[in-house]
């Protein structure tokens, strides 16, 4: 089917990618693109790095000009979602419009996770989601302020970066034992500490957040033990919550994301999903995985759009990452779950530049690239088809 009416809930990397797909897979009716942003659709990962740092502009993040809707006949509504009828083929938006479609997909994305303690109402206190978010934060970002970070992930340290580069006094507040637990070896975590502390950052690992504390506005983030940290301003990035609620209340198949096969379709084969609100089983790791990705979430994209077009296209990329902090890029190439083997390509412990290896039975399952592109694509290569390596070359900076 490539006529009638396709829409497409959500309007971020998946849903335009989605859009300008169906037009390439030659679908011919209506394309609609129902997004809850009053703003065209834009990049999300540098919110947290150059929009914060005020290096680039709303219309400079833009995933697509406005020309682009128009030349390919795209129709983008401003509104939410409040209700799927799978039976009737029907949805209704928040201000009670209803519109039925032909084709449906769920790019919903996701929702900054809530951090459950006292105070966190407080103003002063911010997540970063949304281009909203981020001038909220930019309005309260003067130097000399004390910005307090809650979460050692990638969105917590990019934000240190950026606003160290703006002139404040940050503190990161992790609750595990390392930042980047959960997504890197010890020797990277240990890396981004350094790099961090070397900035002026002060990096606290095994901090519990218990409440935060103000008057007209937070004053002092509590701990578990009870010490109190000074803060102008918090930001709480703590991971994300994939927006599934259409799906569940519709009865489709959900398990910490809307489940797709391999076509990106749903439990119901006329609905597909793409990007943050997607869970996949990927044969190469043998479970469901959510990949919160630009790159994942363009490449179900594509291949939801070649699905609503009667055409198979099935989901087989490799998993990719990146993350900017200072002068570093980190490229990563697979997901390391289930490693029980490290090669370690230069010295974390004082370079610039270095490769972490994850083996698997001998076999490369992913690699974290600091500020060495030649071994991220060269990687990328490896597990993708699956070749052999000689893990005796691979502490070579020109290895695989």
């Amino acid at each position: 089917m490539t006529q009638g009416r396709a829409l497409i809930v959500g309007a971020s990397h998946a849903g335009v990618q989605l859009t300008a797909s169906l037009r390439q897979e030659g679908w011919s009716g209506e394309v609609i693109m129902i997004g809850d942003e009053p703003a065209l659709p834009y990049q999300r990962p540098p919110l947290s790095k150059a929009y914060l740092a005020d290096k680039s502009s709303l219309a400079e993040l833009a995933i697509r000009k406005a020309e682009f809707y128009g030349k390919h006949d795209i129709r983008v509504v401003r509104g939410a979602v409040a209700r799927l009828d799978r039976a009737a083929q029907r949805v209704k938006l928040s201000d009670g419009t209803t519109m039925d479609y032909d084709a449906l997909a769920l790019c919903t994305g996701g929702r900054a996770r809530s951090l459950p303690v006292p105070g966190v109402d407080l103003a002063g206190v911010f997540y970063l989601r949304t281009f909203t978010d981020v001038e909220s934060i930019r309005a309260s970002a003067a130097p000399g302020r004390c910005a307090v970070i809650v979460g050692g992930g990638y969105i917590g340290l990019e934000t240190a970066a950026s606003l160290r580069a703006l002139g404040l006094e940050v503190t990161v507040l992790e609750a595990a034992d390392r930042v980047l637990e959960r997504v890197t070896a010890p020797a990277v975590s240990a890396f981004y500490e350094r790099v961090h502390r070397d900035a002026g950052v002060v990096i606290r690992t095994g901090a519990l957040v218990e409440a935060m504390v103000g008057d007209d506005r937070v004053r002092e983030v509590v701990l578990s033990g009870g010490e109190r940290v000074s803060a102008d301003l918090v930001i709480v990035g703590v991971g994300l919550v994939p927006n599934t609620e259409l799906a569940v209340e519709s009865g489709l198949d959900v398990e910490d994301g809307i489940v797709i096969d391999d076509l990106a379709r749903t439990s119901d084969p006329r609905i597909v999903a793409a990007g943050d609100c997607a869970v996949h089983r990927m044969p190469r790791y043998d479970r469901l995985v959510r990949l919160e990705s630009v790159p994942s979430a363009g490449e179900q994209a594509k291949t939801a759009a070649a699905t609503l077009c009667g055409k198979e296209r099935p989901i087989a990329a490799l998993p990719w990452f990146w993350s900017d902090q200072y002068d570093l890029k980190l490229q990563i190439a697979g997901l390391n779950t289930g490693y029980d083997e490290l090669v370690l390509s230069g010295d974390p412990s004082r370079d610039r530049d270095f490769t972490c290896y994850y083996l698997r039975q001998g076999r490369l399952l992913a690699a974290d690239c600091v500020n060495r592109p030649r071994d991220f694509v060269k990687a990328k290569q490896v597990i993708s088809r699956g070749l052999d390596i000689d893990r005796g070359q691979l502490c070579a900076s020109d290895a695989l």
